[in-house]
């Protein structure tokens, strides 16, 4: 006896519900219980890590990566043996932005004099640790996080490299990294704030109201959704949202299409802005897995793929910037109601 098919694509046909029939989720967003997982998540160590970019934009065009944080300036690069550097982005013979500078045989050539700084130490400019995971570059400013520092980020389980595919997002809001992830915190959102992509969106579980600590996977929340693919046409899945440190969530889907897929949300403060305001960037990478046997197919056109991934996620991420720097400027005016 055969089994049967599986269905090319696992499809559901919902009834349509009008935007404003939904169920209202604003009893169940109960502000002290999104307010607490975020207390604790920024209880947990971060080991002085903050997610610079995409591991593939660095070492592109001859120059180095750079990227101020918390109002310092970065620069990374790939080193002669292709490894991951990082350093201060101020030359220090006379200051020149080594954002312009120029990597040539592993080395970053500043542009003004020709001074070389290849990763050591040299006339008061300093490396920082570095570390590439294979998806994001990372780099530790102990100055800045003041934590004890750890060897390696903090970086979240993700499906193996060899069935998934990833592609990477970043964007920056006028807002600081705590209200990035308290959007993450909140995912009775979705279906109100993102119409376009979510709906019959139903929070299982939410973690309960207690002092910062406990283990990550123990602090999260379950949701049931359904993404919609075109009219009626829906794919519902089980997603679990975890924040394993102070500056990243975790959605992991459980079960339906894409079990084991991932988004990772990091917030990284850049430091303020001509306005004052606080910027903070947003990376996520999005990994994405099937055991479909189609999927092949679609890794081996991951280039082509990843620029649709990116679109997505900027959607997305169109609205919920909104939402975070709204959240900032609330709380900066002493009228936030949370």
């Amino acid at each position: 006896m055969t089994a049967p098919r599986r269905p090319l694509l696992p499809l559901r046909l919902r009834r349509p519900v009008r935007w404003q029939d939904q169920r209202p989720t604003w009893r169940d967003a109960r502000p002290s219980i999104i307010a607490a997982a975020l207390k604790r998540a920024a209880a947990r160590p971060s080991g002085n890590w903050y997610v610079l970019g995409a591991s593939r934009d660095i070492g592109r065009g001859g120059r180095p990566y750079a990227r101020t944080v918390a109002g310092l300036e970065v620069i990374a690069w790939r080193g002669r043996d292709g490894l991951l550097q990082a350093g201060a982005g101020t030359c220090p013979h006379l200051g020149a932005p080594l954002r312009d500078a120029r990597v040539v045989c592993g080395a970053v050539v500043c542009h003004w004099h020709g001074l070389a700084l290849d990763g050591t130490p040299y006339a008061g400019w300093e490396p920082y640790p570095a570390y590439d995971d294979g998806v994001l570059a990372w780099v530790r400013l102990d100055e800045v996080g003041g934590e004890p520092p750890l060897e390696r980020p903090v970086v979240p389980d993700r499906p193996d490299a060899k069935r998934r595919i990833e592609a990477v997002f970043d964007a920056e809001g006028a807002c600081e990294p705590e209200d990035v992830i308290a959007n993450r915190l909140d995912p009775w959102h979705g279906g109100w704030l993102h119409p376009y992509s979510f709906v019959d969106l139903t929070v299982r579980r939410a973690p309960a109201q207690r002092p910062a600590g406990g283990a990550e996977e123990d602090d999260c929340f379950l949701v049931d959704v359904s993404f919609k693919v075109a009219g009626r046409a829906v794919v519902p899945v089980r997603a679990r949202f975890t924040a394993p440190g102070p500056r990243t969530v975790v959605m992991r889907i459980l079960d339906g299409e894409g079990r084991t897929s991932a988004v990772e949300t990091h917030a990284t403060p850049l430091g303020p802005g001509p306005d004052g305001a606080p910027r903070t960037a947003v990376v996520e990478a999005v990994l994405a897995v099937s055991d479909r046997p189609g999927f092949a197919v679609a890794r081996a056109m991951a280039p082509l793929l990843r620029p649709l991934m990116r679109q997505t996620a900027g959607r997305l991420w169109r609205d919920d910037l909104a939402y975070a720097e709204r959240r900032w400027q609330l709380r900066a005016s002493g009228r936030f109601p949370g």
